[in-house]
């Protein structure tokens, strides 16, 4: 009996090691994570952080359900396009990067939706330290390719929307019709590009 017990705790380590054993990383250059917000109540603005790091392990080099996925975003690497801009943005107005200065996204489950190429990810979103749960709708583009250089890689865009006031981003200058001069919903997109470890 012992032995069996053996056998199974033997098995059940095997499995674990066969699940997520492929490892790939976020090609930096190829890599950000973009907002749009409306302002004043008439027109959008939009922005990305232009430093992002991450891992994403899966079972296979050819399928991406299950993934686990683990992102880290650089607040100081804010770019709108104007430096007055950024330097509000990095206030405690809204990121106060100086004690937050990591965003960080790691999935709770990431599944095949019903269309190919598509999924759903679910994942812990933090920013200035408050965490929520928020799903992503994400779209594999083009599948796994080889690059002229001989490396595996793989594309995916994420979006979300998300109420920033939940994540403890509190700007609250109105207009006096009582618009919002920065709205709280916020468009998110992930754009990266995987390279096979």
């Amino acid at each position: 009996m012992n032995r069996f017990f053996q056998f199974l705790a033997v098995a059940a380590l095997m499995v674990n090691v066969a699940v997520a054993q492929v490892k790939w990383s976020a090609d930096p250059g190829h890599t950000n994570a973009r907002f749009d917000v409306k302002h004043l109540g008439i027109s959008f603005v939009d922005g990305q952080f232009t430093k992002v790091e991450g891992t994403v392990e899966t079972a296979t080099a050819t399928s991406f359900n299950n993934a686990k996925v683990n992102f880290s975003i650089d607040v100081n690497s804010v770019d709108t396009r104007i430096e007055a801009r950024d330097n509000h943005l990095k206030t405690d107005d809204f990121f106060a990067a100086d004690k937050f200065p990591k965003m960080t996204l790691k999935s709770v489950t990431f599944k095949n939706a019903k269309v190919k190429g598509k999924y759903i990810m679910v994942a812990d979103l933090t920013i200035r330290d408050v965490t929520k749960k928020v799903t992503f709708d994400v779209t594999q583009n083009g599948g796994v390719i080889t690059d002229p250089w001989g490396k595996t890689r793989a594309g995916f865009t994420a979006k979300t929307k998300i109420n920033r006031q939940d994540f403890g981003i509190k700007y609250n200058d109105k207009l006096p019709s009582g618009v919002e001069a920065v709205a709280s919903d916020v468009d998110i997109i992930v754009n990266t590009e995987l390279v096979l470890n």
